[in-house]
């Protein structure tokens, strides 16, 4: 029976990696370049998190996400934070109804965009924090409560929430408790010469509609329970703590820039998504098991948003992005 299980989970990871080949292949039908950040949303998927997207407008944010929903048969949301949109605008509300024959009034419940597969909060730190914590139940437990009612949202579930770097009036920055929700923070940096000039011959709001469908939301969880059962070798478990740790100031590991330039260090939270993002990474690859390779290349996304800099850093200009770049050379020694 376990030989079965093992031989049905190997068959199944076979299946992940062409997966991932055909969903690359129909999203660059429409989104030209941006190669990384497609394999990062796809292991974010398969890990079962959420992603927080910083990219300047006009960069195809919203179409890729769209697109990876469409491709993955998923149901997708979009909803605009903007300052005046309040809770029930996403979790939905409940209407006073008549009924004709029996003039019987009651309350139905109307399902808000957040019930949906993938959601895109656009924008998200336009709108107050009462509203932005709308989104944290049904991130952390799959559920919705409105009017002393719990709902649960169908799963797989997905919010990817975006951020405008360059606009910072009339903006609510998010707590430190949302941001470390998300389970990776991603950067989209402007195209390559090359692939500008391809995005040029395309007309603006142009829409594919031979894409085909990959996968599916029963496969998907079916991937994401997988996922979990990849093993990891005990020495990369304290690879990922010591790193996380470093991270950490007047820690007994802690390297002296962090001690200068850090206020708060990542949580345990991190080790955690740090070790289920390198899991995925290399099942995503085809591989059976993670090894420190796979921590190096989740590590930036993951930790980007757990550290707090200081005064110290911000007078000096020191990233976050650089700070993590000095952690792993200090792993190296």
């Amino acid at each position: 029976m376990q030989l079965k299980k093992v031989k049905d989970d190997v068959r199944v990871l076979e299946e992940l990696r062409e997966a991932k080949e055909r969903i690359e292949k129909e999203i660059s039908k429409v989104i030209i370049g941006q190669k990384k950040v497609i394999e990062e949303l796809l292991t974010v998927l398969i890990s079962g998190g959420h992603c927080l997207i910083i990219g300047v407008p006009g960069l195809a944010k919203t179409l890729l996400v769209n697109t990876l929903a469409q491709v993955l048969s998923l149901k997708f949301n979009r909803i605009q934070f903007t300052p005046d949109l309040m809770p029930s605008d996403i979790t939905g509300t409940d209407i006073l109804e008549v009924d004709s024959e029996t003039g019987k009034r009651a309350f139905r419940f109307i399902r808000g965009p957040i019930f949906a597969n993938v959601v895109l909060a656009d924008e998200i730190n336009r709108t107050p924090p009462k509203t932005q914590a709308a989104l944290l139940q049904a991130m952390q437990e799959y559920k919705v409560t409105a009017g002393g009612v719990t709902y649960k949202v169908e799963q797989p579930f997905f919010v990817l929430a975006t951020q405008n770097p360059i606009e910072q009036e009339g903006t609510y920055p998010l707590p430190e408790a949302q941001l470390d929700r998300f389970m990776f923070n991603l950067l989209i940096e402007y195209p390559e010469e090359a692939e500008e000039i391809e995005i040029a011959k395309t007309s603006p709001g142009s829409v594919r509609e031979d894409l085909k469908n990959v996968l599916g939301s029963k496969k998907i969880l079916e991937l994401q329970e997988l996922v979990r059962r990849v093993p990891v070798s005990d020495s990369l478990l304290k690879f990922a703590v010591r790193l996380v740790s470093m991270s950490r100031p007047r820690s007994k590991d802690a390297p002296d820039f962090v001690d200068e330039w850090v206020s708060w260090g990542a949580s345990p939270r991190a080790t955690q998504y740090l070790i289920l993002a390198a899991k995925t990474n290399a099942v995503l690859d085809g591989r059976y098991t993670p090894g420190i390779e796979d921590i190096k290349k989740v590590v930036f996304p993951v930790l980007r948003h757990r550290i707090i800099t200081n005064f110290n850093a911000e007078a000096e200009g020191i990233t976050t992005d650089r700070i993590i770049g000095l952690l792993l050379d200090n792993m190296k020694e």
